[in-house]
Parts: C-alpha cells; structure tokens; sequence
C-alpha cells in the first residue's frame, strides 16, 4: 500500500468548483511538489491532504487510515500530518525556545539536531518579536517537527521572503528531506523552487492535475503551453513556422507545436540551414539570453556566455535530444 493515497478528491467552494476528482498517490520519504497559477486549487488540495478542508467527494487514506476533514473531528488535522500554512502565525513576546517546547516530542539530543538543521540554534533566547520574517518561517517549520511527523505539508514557504532568507529556507528544507525520516509536499510558484528538490511534480490547472512527472519531464516534456510556461521561458513554432527549423538536429516535420527551451537552442558557429539577426542580448548574472529575429519570428537563446551584440548575423542549431513536440 501506498504512504499517502488521495482518490477521487473533489471540492466546490461557493458553488465553484476548486478541486476536480484528483487522485494520485505519494510513496514514503518522496518529495512531491504542486505547481500552478494563482486559483488552480493548490492550497486547497493540501488542506484536505492534511484534514483542514473537507472534500466533497473522495478520499485520502494516510497510512492506510482514512484523513477525516475539519467537519468529522473536534480538532482539525490528522496524527502524523505537519501542515505549514503561508499565513502562520507565532505568539509575541515569548522566547523561541518556549514555543518549541510545547509540543516537543523529541530527546534533548534529537532537539538540539533539528534545531541546528533549521539554522534557528542561535535564535533560542531571542522573543519572538525580535525575529525576521525568516527567522520566523523556519522556527514555525521546528515547531512543526518536534512533533515528529511523518509528513510535512508546505504552503508555499517561500512567499514574502528576501533572496538570503529564501536561499536559507530553501537550504533548510532540502536538509529536512534529506536527514529527516519524513515525506514531503511542498506548493511553490516559483520553478526554481521544485525542479532541483522534487521527486515528482504535479501541475494543476482549474482544479485539474494536467501532467505528473519528474522535473525533467515537466520542464522539458510539457504536455501543453501552460505547463511549458509554468516551469520558465519557451520557444513554441506552430507546424507551420516550425518549418523555418526544418534541417537542425533533432527537427522534424510534425503536425504537433514545436517545443524548444532556450538553452536548447545554440548560438552556432557554423553556418546552419537557419540564420537569423540579433534583436538584442540580456544578462542575468549566470547566463545570457539573446533574442534573435527569424523573418517576422524572435526566438530566445540563452547561453553561459555571448560574444554576440544587437544586429549581428548569426546561425542556430539545437541540442537534438531537447526537441519536443506537443
């Protein structure tokens, strides 16, 4: 039997549908991630992944025990669930490490070894109005796991965090999965966030799960324009215009839309069936992304260097194992 098993899950809000008979399942110490636009059921899902919100219609079995949603139980939440809201909230004016021992299932030693994983050791005697939105996240996150769960539900974490603290959370979630006996899910906009932590991705669209992959089949293989957006910058060619590709490596005639990353494309220095003039280059610190114009086309190449400037010629190939087609 699976470690989680959601089945069938659907949820109106207002008479509106938000979730739309969902089922996937999660094997024990996964990483599973969420992606989709802002209202395409996310968090919701997660709720009632967790016991907050309580589905219209179908199941979700944790450890083969059915989760009850907020309607059925005294308190909301199910045994063994961790679920950190991006609206958490600490009570001021009391030391950390008060707020860690509340609920502390863990030996001194187990303690002091998460609280070094969380970054937040130094941070014990400080009140909790004396914290960084930062140092707050990742001390909601310990309150979390000195309950010991065995999986931990995250809501966008990430959001309303400066770059440093976000690197940091980012670091601090990553240890987690890695020495913690815990499964985790984890919402994020942000492609960045998942694509290097993710075992699987789930991508949903109006309440929908529209593709399940690893990062490697999102990001590359996306089953539709939506999906290649979500995950970062695209080239898409209608067949019609794909013909402009026709004789680079891996391009061939199709009825489908052809599907090229920017990094998938090259900046050849031989000539190729396929020039094009330089519209204008762009630095973005580890790369660069150069727009080249095909006629009435631009296309976008990005490159870890560019010795190229606004109109010169130049000749583009592809990587041939990056050409994909949906």
């Amino acid at each position: 039997m699976s470690f989680l098993t959601v089945s069938n899950i659907s949820k109106n809000q207002l008479g509106v549908p938000v979730v739309k008979d969902i089922s996937f399942t999660v094997e024990k110490f996964q990483k599973v991630a969420i992606a989709g636009e802002t209202g395409s059921g996310k968090s919701t899902l997660l709720k009632i992944v967790g016991g907050f919100a309580q589905p219209d219609a179908g199941k979700v079995s944790f450890e083969e025990v059915r989760v009850e949603g907020p309607l059925e139980v005294l308190i909301p939440g199910q045994p063994g669930i961790a679920y950190l809201s991006q609206h958490f909230e600490l009570r001021n004016n009391y030391r950390v490490e008060e707020i860690l021992s509340y609920n502390n299932k863990l030996t001194e030693e187990s303690a002091t070894e998460l609280y070094e994983l969380c970054q937040i050791s130094h941070l014990l005697k400080r009140k909790t109005d004396q914290l960084s939105g930062g140092e707050k996240q990742r001390i909601a996150l310990a309150r979390l796991l000195v309950t010991a769960p065995r999986l931990l539900l995250l809501d966008e974490p990430y959001s309303n965090l400066d770059l440093i603290h976000k690197n940091k959370l980012k670091e601090v979630i990553h240890d987690i999965s890695e020495n913690l006996d815990i499964t985790c899910m984890l919402i994020s906009h942000d492609p960045l966030d998942i694509l290097s932590w993710a075992d699987e991705v789930l991508i949903m669209k109006d309440g929908e799960v529209v593709q399940k992959g690893t990062p490697q089949q999102v990001y590359g293989q996306p089953v539709n324009e939506y999906v290649a957006g979500l995950m970062g910058a695209y080239n898409l060619f209608s067949p019609a215009k794909a013909k402009k590709l026709a004789g680079l490596p891996g391009v061939e005639a199709s009825s489908k839309n052809l599907f090229l990353r920017p990094e998938s494309l090259l900046l050849s220095e031989n000539e190729t069936p396929v020039k094009g003039k330089v519209k204008h280059v762009h630095f973005y610190g580890s790369f660069y992304e150069t727009a080249v114009s095909l006629a009435k086309d631009t296309v976008v190449v990005r490159t870890a260097k560019s010795q190229v400037k606004k109109g010169d010629t130049v000749f583009l190939s592809t990587h041939p194992d990056e050409v994909w087609y949906f």
